[in-house]
């Protein structure tokens, strides 16, 4: 059996996780302001900003490691596709 359908399968494996991760964390800032100008009286507006932040440093180690993961199998997959260009011209 070759390695290349399995290569191929982690790597798509990967890039599927990171995707949904992304998106995840994507629809999570969704409702995130970037300045808002909170009295006292909006304590609830401040609330649910606090709490989709948190969500969102949540999932942020997730998808650096997916990144990390894509990034190492991307790198297998040409080294892999190097070496065979290498092993045709001997």
């Amino acid at each position: 059996m070759s390695i290349v359908p399995i290569m191929w399968s982690i790597w798509s494996l990967f890039v599927v996780f990171t995707a949904a991760v992304y998106i995840y964390r994507s629809n999570l800032a969704r409702d995130e302001e970037d300045q808002i100008f909170l009295d006292d009286s909006f304590s609830h507006e401040q609330a649910a900003q606090a709490a989709i932040l948190a969500k969102v440093n949540k999932v942020q180690p997730l998808l650096k490691v997916g990144f990390s993961l894509v990034a190492v199998a991307s790198a297998f997959v040409v080294v892999y596709y190097i070496i065979d260009i290498i092993h045709q011209f001997k």
